[in-house]
């Protein structure tokens, strides 16, 4: 099940005038929906902690289902489109996506929501890999530069939106409204895409030719799931005193060592690990790895910290997410252009991880009575850095392949990014976890009965009450909890600085234009 260039990309006529708009509207459209829902349960994790009676530590299990399903689903995409037939698979994901949004927003239990984001997940993966393809075969060759930059756009965009609508609905009406507003667009989604986008010739009619390596896919989920699991839950199970963390760790190990195993001695691997050793794309995934944990956990964080801590509503959360991101869009069409022209990703690279290192930082000095003004800043170097590495990296990750292995390249640094962003969300849950306890031991040992600024403190709130010491107990716990979201943010930081100096092995030789363009066009197959 090696991701190859189908027999079925031969090329259809380009649509102009109306139709290419329809088609481009469609699939960005789709893209954008499946993006909105990375990033809109965010600013509503409160609210749905509180209405199905869980707690914040449990609640990440809405973003990282839905994280986990992408990163089993992706690396399939291009196979099951070349199965199936590339118009086909795409209508069902919508499908499959929309209707899963529904049973999202009817959940009554977290654990039901869960279940449902997994599913939703499984048709979202597919969405933005196809929706890229689509929107390639929309332009012509030359102008596919234009077509990166406009999925660029449509990238970013869905990010943007996704905490401003969800603040907007989280504080006007039900958090359950988050999930069906995807209803009716999906909707009109399956609709546009049946009507508009062309199959191309011979797509799905090769059914009798693929082979399947169920194998594969059982351990990579398998091996995925469990490790989430273990790392979601070990702080709070006590780590290896727990049964359950003991045994699913070893089944985690057995899965991903079976799963790398299996793709390195079947010939229909369903991810074609043997192209790590070519080109520079082993120290590429690294790069795209911590890409997704900076990106992911960055976005995790922040909306917790400031309606925790700073007071913000949702709405004020995802405007301040708002602004800043919609000073990037404009840098991806940029991008785009200066990547199809030739220009090489590494100077982006290196831009883009040294802004994150900047972030990082910098953002562990902000406090609680910070305002949006003063995160402003702080979101403005973390969108410029995610657009310096999202094309970047992809480009980089077929830097001196064979065309044959481009699509194999890109779906695997796509996964492995949504893994990182799994990975950055479960290790901040145990990281806060752990940092809110020592902060908080070292706070409480300061109030001792001979501190002067302890006796202030009480006179301050009314005298030595219990009423007293219980608003001085909330102040130590809310204290000990920004201690420990800044220094999560410093931790992002570290990884992008602890990684930065691999970026000497990613130099390689200029590709030739013949080589941007297949680049290009294997963007368009396998993204």
């Amino acid at each position: 099940m090696q991701a190859t260039l189908p027999a079925s990309a031969v090329s259809v006529p380009t649509p102009t005038g109306l139709i290419r708009t329809i088609i481009v509207v469609t699939a960005i459209s789709a893209a954008v929906m499946e993006l909105i829902d990375v990033t809109i349960v965010n600013v509503a994790l409160n609210e749905i902690a509180g209405a199905l009676g869980a707690t914040i530590e449990d609640v990440a299990w809405v973003v990282t289902s839905y994280a986990i399903a992408n990163v089993i689903i992706i690396p399939m995409t291009g196979f099951l489109a070349d199965y199936f037939g590339r118009k086909k698979y795409y209508v069902a994901s919508i499908i499959l996506f929309t209707v899963a949004s529904y049973f999202c927003a009817s959940s009554t239990s977290l654990w039901q929501l869960v279940f449902w984001r997994f599913i939703q997940g499984m048709g979202g993966g597919a969405l933005l890999s196809t929706s890229q393809g689509i929107i390639f075969d929309a332009f012509p060759p030359d102008k596919r530069g234009v077509a990166s930059g406009i999925f660029g756009m449509g990238i970013i965009l869905g990010p943007t939106l996704g905490p401003f609508l969800g603040g907007v609905i989280v504080d006007n009406y039900h958090w359950s409204y988050i999930f069906y507003v995807n209803v009716p667009i999906g909707i009109l989604a399956t609709i546009l895409s049946i009507l508009y986008i062309a199959k191309k010739p011979g797509e799905g009619t090769r059914k009798s030719q693929i082979k399947i390596d169920y194998a594969g896919i059982g351990l990579l989920a398998v091996g995925v799931g469990s490790l989430q699991y273990v790392l979601e839950k070990g702080q709070s199970d006590d780590w290896f005193e727990s049964k359950i963390i003991l045994v699913l760790t070893i089944t985690a190990v057995a899965g991903l060592a079976g799963f790398i195993w299996r793709q390195f001695t079947t010939d229909h691997p369903v991810v074609n690990l043997r192209v790590l050793g070519k080109g520079t794309l082993g120290v590429t995934t690294i790069f795209s790895f911590v890409a997704g944990v900076g990106l992911f956990t960055s976005v995790f964080v922040y909306p917790v910290l400031v309606q925790r801590i700073n007071g913000f509503t949702p709405t004020m959360t995802g405007i301040s997410l708002l602004w800043p991101t919609l000073v990037g869009i404009p840098l991806f069409p940029l991008i785009g252009r200066r990547l199809s022209a030739g220009a090489s990703p590494l100077p982006f690279i290196i831009i883009g991880m040294c802004t994150f290192v900047v972030f990082g930082f910098y953002s562990g000095t902000l406090n609680g009575q910070a305002n949006q003004w003063d995160f402003f800043w702080a979101q403005i170097m973390r969108v410029f850095g995610v657009t310096m590495l999202q094309l970047p990296l992809i480009n980089q990750a077929v830097a001196g392949l064979s065309p044959n292995d481009f699509p194999s390249a890109i779906a695997l640094n796509n996964m492995i990014r949504q893994l990182g962003g799994a990975f950055g969300i479960a290790l901040a849950n145990t990281f806060v976890t752990r940092d809110y306890a020592q902060h908080r031991y070292d706070l409480v040992s300061n109030l001792t009965p001979e501190n002067p600024l302890l006796t202030e403190r009480l006179n301050q709130l009314g005298g030595a009450t219990d009423r007293a010491y219980k608003l001085l107990d909330l102040s130590v716990d809310k204290q000990a909890y920004l201690l420990s979201y800044l220094d999560t943010f410093r931790l992002v930081g570290i990884f992008f600085l602890v990684i930065l100096p691999l970026v000497w092995f990613l130099r390689s030789k200029k590709k030739s234009a013949e080589e941007v363009a297949l680049a290009a066009k294997a963007m368009s197959e396998a993204h």
